[in-house]
């Protein structure tokens, strides 16, 4: 099982170049790292990863992690990077097609494209998005940029963004898409995007073995080889005990949470993950 990790870089954290360079010398798969364009500070909408809702401050300083993976894809020659998540609901999917295509192409196809739909409401809000319906709006985007990178110029035009059939190269290593993986929670609406454009699912915190048999269902009702299906527990927190059961479900790749810190804590925990490796 390739073990991977993400840190929330900002401008107080260890580096990306840094992090990845000691990522690839001791062996680990990929890095990922998450997106937050800002976060309003009149927020009602409760973090859904803490008993009390409340908010870490270093939500509030992350970097763009495309500029982040950028930088360590020019250190780096192996390792897989990836976001996680882009929460593509907030971006112009042509623009995004472009900066993803191009990462991709100069990584030499290590780039994963970490799709998201976001937990933080007013920080969607003002980006023009309708919360109600940003999964039909980041399915519509995503069907913009899989137009784009098509091999033949490929029009989509659907309800909530277009695009003519048009020249746009880079194109991504692999052809049709970046490496494509949908986080968030089981549920029907995510497995539905899952089966149509992505290769498999970033669950934080659920209990796989109750999801993945739907998951699977799914899948396979839309026809994608049940092979080819690939799911990575993100954001974990890593015992031994945890490890072996993703291994006994099947997992290939599990990421891991690094503390939001400076270069002397993040380098003690991965000295900490080194016991992991295979």
């Amino acid at each position: 099982m390739r073990i991977s990790a993400t840190l929330m870089v900002t401008d107080e954290t260890i580096t990306p170049v840094r992090l990845a360079r000691e990522l690839e010398e001791r062996g680990f798969a990929g890095l990922y790292l998450p997106e937050h364009t800002h976060i309003p500070v009149a927020r009602t909408t409760p973090f859904p990863f803490a008993a009390d809702g409340a908010l870490p401050d270093n939500y509030g300083r992350t970097m763009d992690p495309l500029v982040g993976l950028a930088q360590a894809a020019a250190v780096t020659s192996r390792i897989t990077l990836g976001t996680g998540v882009l929460l593509v609901a907030q971006h112009d999917p042509i623009t995004v097609a472009k900066q993803v295509a191009s990462l991709d192409h100069l990584s030499g196809g290590r780039f994963t494209l970490g799709v998201g739909f976001g937990w933080n409401k007013e920080e969607a809000v003002d980006h023009g998005v309708d919360w109600a319906t940003r999964r039909e709006l980041v399915l519509d985007q995503m069907r913009v940029m899989r137009a784009l990178w098509a091999a033949e110029p490929t029009a989509h035009k659907g309800e909530f963004h277009s695009v003519s059939a048009s020249l746009a190269f880079p194109k991504p290593v692999r052809g049709t898409s970046p490496r494509t993986l949908v986080g968030g929670g089981a549920g029907p609406k995510l497995f539905a995007h899952v089966a149509e454009y992505a290769d498999g699912w970033m669950p934080i915190g659920v209990d796989l073995k109750e999801a993945l048999p739907e998951l699977r269902a799914v899948w396979e009702e839309a026809g994608r080889s049940p092979e080819d299906l690939e799911v990575l527990p993100y954001a974990v927190e890593p015992t031994p005990e945890k490890l072996a059961h993703y291994e006994e479900l099947g997992v290939e790749e599990v990421v891991l949470m690094l503390p939001t810190a400076g270069e002397d804590e993040v380098l003690r925990a991965l000295d900490g993950f080194a016991r992991y490796l295979p």
